[in-house]
This record gives structure tokens, C-alpha cells and sequence, in this order.
């Protein structure tokens, strides 16, 4: 019986008209696809991408330099070096990250008491050289004060779930 029955099947080709009415139900369907280079796609709030340094209102710093992030990273990316100021505050005075160490695990940024840390909506960083990838104090905060529209925004929107 399933002799005669696998020789029906390969006739018929029901495996083939199967197919192609699958390819007709979702021809006509939206198209999921986007055109990336032109088109960008919809990134969660949650979103960790390429790191940044925020700063004040003021334009001061936010880093106090408490070493928490440094303390906390498992992949030992973020180095910080820092001193007191005239005023008695401490800023730091190196703030270091390898980004080919790291694993984009997001604790530097949640154990930030005054959100300096974050990882941004950024994820079109690639680099040509390994060193490129080493992220200084200044190039985390020109990363800052471009993204900071848009970091602070990501960060008022996933206030409710902190």
C-alpha cells in the first residue's frame, strides 16, 4: 500500500503544488525587507550600541569617577583613572574602554549612579584597524554630545522600568 501511494504522490507532485501555493499566498503579502543603507530599521529603547559619555546641561562632565562601571565590567574594558579638583570634586582624568573586549553587557550603564556611562543608539561603527576601537575620554564624549537627543530620550522612555 505505501508502495502504491509513495508512486501517487510523485505523480501528483503535491510536495511541489505545496509549495508554490505557499510562494503565491505570501507574493501578494506586505513586504517585510527593508532597504537598509536608506532605510533604517526600528530600534528597541533598550538598545545597546556604541558607548558614550554624557554630559550636564552646564556642559560639565557627568563621570564622578567612582569606578563603578570599571568595577563591574566582566570583559575588564573600561579603565579609569582619576583625581580630585580646586573644589574637592573628583573627575576623571582618563576614561578608557576596549571595545573589542567588550561584550556589550550593559552593567557599566546600570551600575552608573548619575547615568554617565550608556550605551547609545549607535550600531554603525565598524572600523577599518583595531585601534580605532580603543575609546578615549574625548572620543566617548564627542559620542555623547552627538547621540544626546537621542540617548536622553531612550533613557526617559525606559524610566518606568528602572
Amino acid at each position: 500500500m505505501s508502495f502504491i501511494d509513495r508512486t501517487a504522490r510523485s505523480l501528483v507532485m503535491s510536495e511541489l503544488i505545496a509549495g508554490l501555493g505557499l510562494t503565491l499566498r505570501y507574493f501578494f503579502k506586505r513586504k517585510v525587507t527593508i532597504n537598509y543603507p536608506n532605510e533604517k530599521g526600528v530600534l528597541s529603547p533598550r538598545f545597546r550600541g556604541e558607548h558614550a559619555l554624557r554630559r550636564y546641561p552646564n556642559g560639565e562632565e557627568r563621570c564622578i569617577a567612582c569606578k563603578l562601571c570599571e568595577a563591574v565590567c566582566p570583559a575588564l574594558a573600561i579603565t579609569i583613572e582619576a583625581e580630585p579638583r580646586a573644589d574637592g570634586s573628583r573627575r576623571t582624568t582618563r576614561y578608557d574602554i576596549d571595545m573589542t573586549k567588550c561584550i556589550y553587557c550593559g552593567l557599566c550603564e546600570e551600575s552608573c549612579p548619575v547615568d554617565a556611562i550608556v550605551e547609545g543608539p549607535n550600531f554603525e561603527f565598524s572600523t577599518e584597524t583595531r585601534e580605532e576601537l580603543y575609546y578615549n575620554k574625548e572620543k566617548l564624549l564627542a559620542n555623547g554630545d552627538r547621540w544626546e537627543p537621542e540617548i536622553a530620550r531612550r533613557l526617559e522612555l525606559d524610566a518606568p522600568y528602572r
